[in-house]
């Protein structure tokens, strides 16, 4: 065994609605020695997102839970620290699911190394990896919008909502933002080029949609449901296609929500289709090459929302499930030797 300590953030209790702080706890154990064929890897990035709130739910779902006493799941950047496997060197930098936790043993199947003089290490737990797939796959495979169509997105400022919203611009939609703060709404269409932005909370959302989207809506790409999804559904479209990407008005639910009126899907004749990003790992390649491409023109903008230190996680994952990020919600467990 090594002398390294690894930190552990575990499943202490599964959550009943919000979760809270005393469902997690951190913990101590020894660093394992890697085995062979296996790396070991210290933490620099914990990417925190909103589909972790179901894998700690224990329900059933297109995923194992997280069992209690097990260390929460999450994808990470780390720098391999010792190595039993021919394709990964000491030194090298690689995206991998460690969880929350400082060191983990990995297997080579999983890992992909990274290139810091492409992009930052961090962003490929963001825009230059699951979240900005999920955006570009769902939108452009599901809502493909077409020039002049209008495009409306909800959790706007996040993650997978900024890239949604840059890259429906760039195929020439109307784009129209949902977001929680003005702060929120005043970024998406000034720094990101959103046409419009909508203030869930202080705007009556009908009203302001009908303003925004006059000639009615062509793609809804849907991060929240409940109702959101309500509200737009009386305002699409013939043809009108949703990818339905993300509950997050639902994750803290005790109940089963009831549901939204679903006859305008059948009188629009709309495509509703439930994302799920493992399905698309086929068209990696076609979004690392169009993205970053976009990034380097300075077509797509990013933000980020970094945490320092691991014990910091319960708390930011509470406030990601409440809406209190702005940008893509990043721990940051190691200093960054590649950064500046």
């Amino acid at each position: 065994m090594s002398d390294l300590i690894n930190k552990q953030i575990i499943l202490k209790s599964r959550p009943e609605g919000e979760p809270k702080e005393s469902d997690f706890a951190l913990v101590e154990t020894p660093t394992p020695e890697p085995g062979e064929g296996e790396i070991l890897s210290r933490t620099i990035y914990l990417s925190l997102d909103p589909y972790m709130r179901g894998r700690i739910s224990g329900g059933k779902s297109y995923a194992a839970p997280v069992e209690l006493g097990s260390v929460i799941v999450g994808a990470t950047v780390s720098q391999v620290i010792k190595s039993n496997h021919p394709q990964f060197q000491v030194g090298d930098f690689v995206l991998n699911s460690n969880g929350w936790q400082t060191y983990a043993v990995s297997k080579g199947e999983t890992l992909r190394k990274l290139d810091p003089t492409q992009a930052p290490l961090s962003y490929s737990l963001g825009v230059l990896g699951m979240p900005g797939l999920t955006a570009y796959a769902a939108l452009l495979d599901i809502g493909q919008p077409k020039e002049g169509e209008t495009v409306v997105v909800s959790a706007a400022s996040g993650a997978v909502g900024a890239v949604v919203g840059q890259i429906a611009k760039i195929k020439g939609a109307r784009v129209v933002g949902i977001v929680g703060s003005d702060d929120k709404r005043d970024y998406i269409v000034k720094e990101l080029g959103f046409d419009v932005g909508i203030n869930r909370k202080t705007q009556e959302l009908d009203s302001a949609l009908k303003e925004a989207a006059p000639n009615g809506i062509d793609v809804y790409y849907d991060n929240t449901a409940g109702v959101i999804l309500e509200t737009v559904l009386q305002q699409i479209n013939l043809g009108a296609r949703i990818p339905l990407v993300g509950l997050i008005s639902e994750y803290n639910a005790t109940s089963t929500p009831p549901g939204p009126n679903l006859m305008p899907l059948l009188v629009k004749r709309a495509l509703i289709k439930g994302f799920l990003v493992s399905d698309y790992q086929h068209r990696f390649n076609d979004f690392l090459h169009d993205v970053s491409g976009w990034l380097q023109s300075g077509q797509i903008k990013y933000k980020e929302d970094v945490v320092i230190g691991l014990e910091k996680a319960p708390g930011a994952f509470i406030g990601l499930l409440r809406g209190d990020n702005f940008g893509k919600l990043i721990v940051k467990l190691n200093d960054d030797p590649t950064a500046a």
